[in-house]
């Protein structure tokens, strides 16, 4: 923070208090008294006419912040000069006006600190606040200044009270005012039960070690005496005037990387002395204490280091490295955020992959219940087969019986027609009449195979749908195995019934097969029983017709064809 920012600070509680009606302006008749003041105070000389050139084009109505500014910076900040004006003196003038309309302090006179105290709290939280209007100072610098106080008083901070407090308070800007931070001083919630003698020594010292000045005692150089004086510490000279009031100056030390500081054993009637050593000669002097001194020793130690380093202040340098670590807290804590957002995110990802994972099972359980169904069905249609079958067997057992029965009748008809073998011609074309209905039962055979051919079409089909299940259901084992391996189980004992399943369908499979052989089988003992009928028939229709003159090709076709006819349709119903 510069000489200039500091400065615009205090003027800007003295512009917000001669704003009167709170509207951002002030009137031109108290413009011109506050820049005379501030020319005194600022050892400028005064040019009484500046003012009113700058606003000579504007109307008779109040001046604002923004159109003051100009004139400010022109006539009154850069003719500033840091050393030629007492900065304490500036101050005052802008905490007078500000207190007159902003300060309220206890009407009883029970505050806890004095006017003065009031006012040194004011500089120091102007030091402390933030570089932004309206100015606030943020909780950590409000616990920072507390602790100091209580520091300097060997009084310990109760921070969860002081946490309480500012969670309660209406916080503007991300902190508190000033004038808020007073009134929790004078309320006494964090200094109850200490004398206002010792609050006002804590401030003092707080302020002075802050401000980085007070009474020394000095070594003359020629006359060798010693005097008390005022020291000023800056980061790059450290002045000492004749009084604290910095009327007259009475010499510096400039600061160096080649100065040193070192401390002195007491001599001359003088305690805790230390001195300032320069390349060209050396400064002693002698604190009223041992904290003092140290104080001293350490705050030119410390100036002599950010000389070298180019910075301003010791204090305005742990300032900015509190708001370093308060931005670096503030980042940790977005990240931290972000970091819980995106785990948030993850988890709502996560639970819809699991719910899209119980749909994908319950698909999975339909498809098996699906496929489980089918694979009833199909039994049920075998099995119902399988009876049909059966059932077509024991009416070829029945009609082989029956036909056997008819062979014995035939046979003894056989002996006794047995001289009718004129009537093989007869025979002959009767037959070619059969071999006929012999090749529409094939035909009616081939039907049959056809609608088996068919009936297997529909299992490849099905075994080809059973397949085309199980892949995606392997490809749904791999996928789900990549996302969460707990199902790994679970897909194992799917696969033992898929395998149990097709081990079902190889035994259905067997069972078709020995169900066809026994198709072929009795259809290979049709065969054999209708040659037997064929020749058995044969030789009874010679013995059954006697042959007579004349008419034999007509007796002999009408008694075969009447004897054969009943026997091809029972061979027909079988085949069916």
């Amino acid at each position: 923070m510069d000489l200039r920012a500091e400065l615009l600070k205090s003027i800007w509680y003295a512009f917000t208090a001669l704003d009167v009606e709170k509207s951002g302006k002030v009137s031109k008749s108290q413009l011109k008294v506050l820049s005379h003041n501030l020319y005194t105070v600022l050892c400028i000389p005064h040019d009484p006419v500046a003012l009113e050139e700058h606003f000579r084009d504007d109307d008779d109505g109040p001046v604002s912040s923004q159109g003051y500014m100009p004139y400010l910076n022109k006539y009154i900040l850069d003719k500033v000069e840091e050393g030629a004006f007492v900065k304490e003196n500036f101050d005052e003038l802008c905490w007078t006006l500000t207190a007159k309309k902003n300060y309220k302090p206890d009407r009883n006179g029970n505050s806890v600190v004095s006017h003065q105290d009031a006012f040194k709290l004011w500089c120091l939280f102007n030091f402390l606040s933030e570089d932004k209007y309206p100015l606030v100072m943020v909780p950590d610098e409000v616990e920072y200044l507390l602790k100091k106080i209580c520091t300097a008083m060997n009084v310990e901070l109760n921070c969860c009270e002081l946490e309480d407090y500012l969670s309660q308070e209406p916080q503007g800007q991300g902190g508190l005012t000033v004038w808020q931070f007073l009134d929790m001083v004078n309320s006494g919630r964090f200094l109850r039960g200490i004398e206002q003698e010792a609050i006002s020594m804590a401030v003092e010292e707080v302020y002075q070690e802050v401000i980085e000045d007070g009474y020394l005692w000095k070594k003359g150089q020629l006359r060798r005496n010693w005097s008390e004086r005022w020291f000023m510490l800056k980061p790059s000279v450290l002045s000492y005037y004749m009084s604290e009031e910095r009327k007259e100056k009475k010499g510096s030390i400039a600061l160096d990387k080649h100065c040193c500081v070192e401390v002195l054993p007491d001599r001359d009637g003088k305690r805790c002395m230390f001195c300032v050593k320069t390349s060209s000669r050396t400064y002693e002097m002698s604190a009223s204490d041992t904290r003092q001194r140290q104080e001293w020793t350490l705050a030119i130690q410390t100036a002599i280091r950010l000389q070298a380093e180019g910075k301003k202040s010791l204090h305005k340098d742990l300032k900015q490295k509190r708001r370093e670590q308060r931005e670096q807290r503030e980042q940790r804590k977005a990240a931290k955020e972000e970091e819980t957002q995106r785990l948030k995110q993850l988890q709502e990802e996560k639970e819809r992959k699991l719910q899209e994972l119980e749909l994908l099972k319950e698909a999975q359980r339909q498809a098996e219940i699906l496929l489980q169904e089918e694979e009833q069905r199909r039994r049920q249609q075998h099995e119902e087969m399988q009876r049909t079958l059966e059932i077509q067997l024991r009416e070829a057992e029945q009609a082989r019986a029956s036909m056997q029965a008819e062979m014995v009748l035939k046979e003894a008809e056989a002996e006794r027609q047995r001289k009718r073998i004129l009537e093989l011609e007869d025979m002959q074309e009767r037959l070619q009449e059969a071999l006929q209905q012999e090749v529409k039962a094939r035909q009616d055979e081939e039907a049959v195979r056809y609608a088996q051919a068919r009936l297997l079409a529909e299992e490849e089909e099905k075994l080809k749908e059973l397949m085309k299940l199980k892949e995606e259901q392997e490809e749904y084992i791999i996928k789900t195995q990549m996302e969460k391996q707990v199902l790994k189980q679970e897909m194992e004992n799917k696969n033992k019934c898929l395998e149990e399943a097709q081990k079902q369908l190889e035994e259905v499979r067997v069972n078709r097969q020995r169900v066809d052989q026994d198709v072929m089988a009795a259809q290979r003992k049709l065969r054999q029983a209708s040659t037997n009928v064929k020749h058995w028939n044969v030789q009874m229709n010679r013995l059954m017709h006697p042959i007579g003159p004349g008419d034999k090709r007509t007796n002999v076709s009408g008694g075969v064809f009447t004897g054969y006819q009943p026997l091809l349709s029972q061979r027909d119903s079988s085949l069916k």
